[in-house]
């Protein structure tokens, strides 16, 4: 469990770190490599209870809404 949330955290880093570049300075390729990365990120923090408490936290957002 711990290599998961190791690896998450660098992701969450490469994803800011990426996304801080401006708009006009990325290729399609940059922006392919930025989307597969988040979603990866998306996929490891899934499984951790800190992605499913953000799962009900939406959840009661959208319950909210409706």
């Amino acid at each position: 469990m711990q290599y998961t949330i190791s690896a998450t955290v660098f992701l969450a880093i490469l994803i800011v770190v990426r996304l801080r570049r401006r708009t006009e300075a990325r290729s399609r390729v940059d922006e392919a490599v930025t989307v597969f990365t988040a979603v990866v990120f998306g996929v490891l923090i899934a499984a951790t209870a800190w992605g499913r408490a953000i799962l009900q936290l939406v959840g009661v957002a959208v319950d909210a809404t409706h």
